[in-house]
């Protein structure tokens, strides 16, 4: 029946006898992603199936989710608002060379290729030293760094406010501090997912993080429509102190976290 209204619907936005805009389409698609969550996790909340220390670890496992999430919808301005940032006001020229504003798309995957064995070889070794962040902890560092990348970025469009191209090295400084949370709290988070999930569901919560992820997109598709109607420097400084008091937040929860989470490091 589903999929039968879903060709139907096809078919009339592609005829133009039903009007379907993309906009609908991705307001719909938004609803119905939102929709999973609150089913998935009102059952996940409700169900009398647990032990005592599993519901514990699930009120984790709803913590961790909705940090992941809010952690996306930061980072996932990389290709909105950032690009159009990049595009629109800043100066891309290094050493007398031009290159496209789409260079700065790769810089991620540059830095993760640079720091990922960095931040390895550090948990190690401060795990070998007793002095390894909790993943609570991690998660909470990831989105203060990620909020920390539009933060700096106030004063930039404050320069570009004024018409002048900034220089790149402000955006370079945004995609370092936010790959450098993206690997505090990317990492840990299918390994804690998975290890706190009841055994018998704990395939399905591999999928569950990655649903993060989605929620994560969608938000960060709705904060970048900000981008003509706001002041940037006010549109940046949001995301940036959002991102930030989440991580704050989470950070004087750490201790409690780490108890629910019992035996699992």
């Amino acid at each position: 029946m589903f999929l039968a209204v879903v060709a139907v619907l096809g078919i009339g936005a592609y005829t133009g006898s039903i009007p379907v805009t993309a906009k609908q389409i991705a307001d719909a698609a938004g609803v119905m992603l939102l929709a999973i969550v609150v089913v998935f996790f009102a059952w996940l909340l409700t169900s009398g199936n647990w032990t005592p220390e599993e519901r514990k670890r699930i009120y984790v496992i709803g913590v961790f989710f909705l940090a992941a999430a809010l952690f996306w919808s930061v980072f996932e301005q990389a290709g909105s608002s950032l690009n159009l940032f990049a595009d629109r006001n800043t100066r891309n020229v290094v050493l007398g060379f031009n290159y496209p504003s789409s260079w700065f798309q790769s810089m991620n995957s540059l830095f993760l290729i640079v720091f990922a064995p960095i931040f390895a070889w550090l948990w190690i070794r401060m795990a070998k030293a007793g002095q390894e962040p909790s993943t609570p902890a991690k998660f909470s560092f990831g989105l203060i760094l990620v909020g920390a990348g539009f933060a700096i970025l106030i004063w930039a469009a404050r320069m570009a406010e004024q018409g002048v191209q900034v220089s790149p090295m402000w955006l370079t400084l945004t995609y370092l501090l936010h790959t450098w949370g993206e690997l505090s709290l990317s990492p840990v988070g299918l390994s804690a997912m998975t290890k706190l999930a009841p055994v018998r569901i704990g395939g399905l919560m591999m999928g569950v993080w990655f649903l993060a992820t989605s929620v994560g997109n969608f938000i960060a598709g709705r904060i970048s429509g900000f981008y003509e109607s706001l002041a940037l420097p006010m549109l940046f400084g949001a995301v940036g102190f959002f991102a930030i008091a989440a991580g704050l937040l989470l950070f004087v929860f750490v201790k409690p976290i780490k108890r629910l989470m019992g035996e699992v490091h």
